[in-house]
Parts: C-alpha cells; structure tokens; sequence
C-alpha cells in the first residue's frame, strides 16, 4: 500500500519515513497534537480538518500508510484532480460529496477568524454557492468546485519539492 500510485521517489520516502518517526514518537502513530505540532500548522481548526482527512480509518491517530498517502497529494507527481478532490475535501466536512452553505462559512471562519464580521462573512458565501451553484441545489458538488477553482493555480501551489 505504501507508495502504491508511485507519487513519491525513494529518498524522499525516505526522508518521510524518517519525519514520520519524528513526529510519532514511541507507540509510532501521530496523534491531532503531535500532527499540528510536528507539520508547524498554526491554526488548530485547519490542522483538525487536515488531521481528519489523513485519518482514513477515523481512529483518531493517523499511522504510517495515511500520512504517506496524505502527504502524496502534495508531490510533483500528484495530478491537478487528485490536488483538487484533497483541497474540496477540506471543505467538504461532513464528507457527503458536497460543499454546504454551512460547511463554507465554518471554513472560512476558520480561516479569516474575527478579521470579518459574521454577517458580511455570510454574504460571501451566500454569494459564492450562487455563483459556483450550477445545479441550483443549494450547495456545491466536486464538478462545481473545479469549474470555480480549476482555472486558478492553487494545485501549482500544493506541492512538496522532491
């Protein structure tokens, strides 16, 4: 299972593996603080939500396999689509396939904190499911988010140099 899509050259591997044994510490699983602390991620709500996507079997600790296979979407070899499902991944927390109206505001807020009112927060992503809402349902499926974010470089942007 490791390294299965070949994502990730050897040394590199390596150098996770080695990186991973860092973090884990002892019993060699990675628990939500040892994620946040070892990766530097300052915002503890989006270290939480990344933590839960790395965290595939929903055990509350990700081990070896789901950190290589987390950490692969970030390789040069990881195409844009693989880039772009991990990223409405984050966005998608209750993971049912879509983007809510609630969901966006939570993810947002998570990242503008008391930088802006709720209120014109809102707006934004009242604005943002119109816009990106193609279907009209109400809330934004995995087609949807790449029409909106596919034409920008934010996969360019998602990558470990190796």
């Amino acid at each position: 299972m490791i390294n299965a899509s070949k994502k990730l050259p050897g040394p590199f591997l390596i150098d996770l593996k080695n990186k991973f044994r860092e973090i884990a510490g002892e019993d060699q699983l990675i628990d939500r603080s040892e994620f946040q602390d070892g990766l530097d991620i300052v915002n503890r709500e989006i270290s939480d939500r990344l933590f839960d996507i790395f965290d595939k079997d929903k055990n509350g600790e990700v081990d070896f396999n789901e950190f290589i296979q987390g950490v692969s979407q970030f390789s040069v070899r990881s195409d844009k689509s693989s880039k772009l499902r991990f990223v409405f991944k984050i966005y998608d927390i209750d993971n049912d396939g879509y983007i809510s109206n609630g969901e966006l505001f939570q993810l947002l807020k998570m990242m503008v904190g008391s930088n802006l009112e709720d209120t014109a927060l809102q707006q934004i992503v009242d604005k943002t499911i119109l816009f990106a809402d193609k279907d009209e349902d109400g809330k934004i499926n995995f087609e949807e988010f790449c029409e909106v974010v596919g034409n920008t470089d934010v996969h360019k942007k998602m990558v470990v140099d190796v």
